[in-house]
């Protein structure tokens, strides 16, 4: 969810490529908001990092009524995630709505209590590696991802993201980013979030071969795709 702006370094046209594929690759998992390297104030009405329609925050990042009250609803939420511990769905209710606020570091509390309850989920496992990853965690995300996949190898979104991690951690990792997108293009060609990230890595490094034949595959695929405004 927080994937706008963690590359923002990065000149000319990975800049903009950047730009374009952290915020598509955002969709592929359904993510609500935005991040900048200037974080606004969380009660802004222009606020980016809130989805249109967001109800406002109160200074402990929890949902508020426009009279600046937590929601009702919320309050409820987090007492009964305190209150048992031994519920699953309490604990990833809460979990859910503490990421969908950007309280990543909370969510992966809940989420892991969730995680020991009922052990090896799927969908679990994939909260913790997004809510690590948002959190800029890179590395613990990773490991939480190749749980995933050692339980659904052909899980194209999971391994794109795994891919992403290496790409944004520092020391940035090229060549495992590049080979996690291949993988992943190996089981779906044509998917156009990992072709993106794969085009942007693949300039990186310098193969200006690979790039242009993955900006082409792009092109065919999609030819509005944001980053080929930016490309030869």
């Amino acid at each position: 969810m927080k994937k706008e702006s963690i590359l923002f370094g990065i000149i000319g046209f990975l800049l903009g490529c950047i730009l374009s594929f952290v915020f598509t690759n955002n969709l592929n998992r359904n993510h609500l908001q935005a991040q900048t390297s200037v974080q606004p104030d969380a009660n802004s009405a222009q606020n980016p990092l809130l989805p249109e329609g967001h109800p406002s925050l109160d200074d402990s990042g929890n949902p508020t009524t426009q009279g600046g009250a937590p929601l009702p609803q919320v309050q409820e939420a987090l007492k009964a995630a305190q209150e048992q511990p031994n519920n699953f769905e309490v604990q990833m209710n809460a979990g859910d709505l503490y990421y969908q606020i950007q309280k990543f570091d909370e969510s992966i509390k809940f989420y892991e209590q969730a995680n020991k309850l009922r052990p090896g989920l799927i969908e679990v496992l994939t909260q913790l590696g997004n809510a690590n990853f948002d959190s800029e965690k890179f590395e613990q995300a990773e490991e939480w991802y190749l749980k995933v996949l050692a339980k659904n190898p052909n899980d194209i979104n999971v391994r794109t993201d795994l891919g992403l991690t290496f790409f944004l951690r520092e020391p940035r990792n090229i060549e495992r980013a590049i080979k996690e997108y291949q993988i992943a293009l190996g089981k779906e060609p044509n998917h156009e979030l990992t072709l993106q990230n794969l085009a942007i890595a693949l300039r990186e490094k310098g193969d200006t071969q690979g790039f242009q034949e993955t900006i082409e595959k792009l092109r065919s695929v999609n030819p509005n795709n944001p980053i080929l405004k930016n490309s030869p």
